[in-house]
C-alpha cells in the first residue's frame, strides 16, 4: 500500500514536469534522444529518491536531478555531444500557413531567425546556457534557478548577463555572416 501511495504521489508531482525536463535536457545534451536518455535516467533516479522530497518546489527538484544526471553522465562519457540541427518539429510551435502577415518571405525571416538563434545558443557553454533556458525557456525565477543549478542568486544572474551577452554577440556575428 505505501509503495502504491509513493508511485502515485510520484506521478502527482513529477509527470506535470516531464515537458520541462526534456526541454532542459534538450538543450544541454543538444541532442533529442540523448535527451531522452537523460530524462529517463533522472526520473529513475527522481523515484528512488522520492522518499526524499520534502515537499518544495517540484520543478525545481526534478530540474536539478535532470542537470545532476547529464552532468553525471556527461563526466562519465556517456553523454556524447552532437550538434545536429535543434529539431523544429519537437520545439517549435507549428507555424500556421495563410494567418495574417504571414506571407512566404515573412516566414522565411522569422524561420531563419529562430535557426540563428538556436545555432547561438547552442554555440553557449553549458553552464551560461542553462541558466538562458531556465529562466527565458523554463520563466523560472532566479531563487528558483539558484535551487536547480546549486548557486548563489549572485552567480545565476551573473551568468545569466554573461549568457545574455553572448547571446546578443554570436547573433550579431551570425547576422554579419549573412
Amino acid at each position: 500500500m505505501a509503495r502504491e501511495q509513493d508511485e502515485n504521489g510520484f506521478a502527482r508531482i513529477a509527470l506535470p514536469h516531464l515537458d520541462a525536463a526534456y526541454s532542459l535536457a534538450r538543450w544541454l545534451t543538444r541532442d533529442e534522444h540523448l535527451a531522452e536518455d537523460v530524462v529517463q535516467e533522472a526520473y529513475l533516479r527522481a523515484f528512488r529518491f522520492f522518499g526524499n522530497f520534502r515537499g518544495e518546489d517540484a520543478k525545481a527538484w526534478l530540474l536539478a536531478i535532470v542537470r545532476n544526471t547529464f552532468y553525471t553522465l556527461h563526466k562519465q562519457n556517456q553523454v556524447q555531444r552532437l550538434h545536429e540541427p535543434f529539431d523544429d518539429e519537437l520545439h517549435d510551435a507549428p507555424v500556421e500557413a495563410g494567418a495574417e502577415g504571414d506571407d512566404p518571405q515573412t516566414l522565411l525571416a522569422r524561420f531563419t531567425d529562430a535557426q540563428a538563434i538556436r545555432t547561438a545558443m547552442e554555440a553557449l557553454p553549458d553552464e551560461y546556457r542553462e541558466v538562458l533556458v531556465l529562466r527565458e525557456i523554463e520563466d523560472m525565477s532566479y531563487k528558483e534557478i539558484a535551487a536547480v543549478a546549486k548557486l548563489p542568486i549572485g552567480t545565476v544572474m551573473s551568468r545569466l548577463a554573461r549568457a545574455r551577452k553572448l547571446l546578443r554577440t554570436n547573433l550579431q556575428c551570425a547576422d554579419e555572416g549573412r
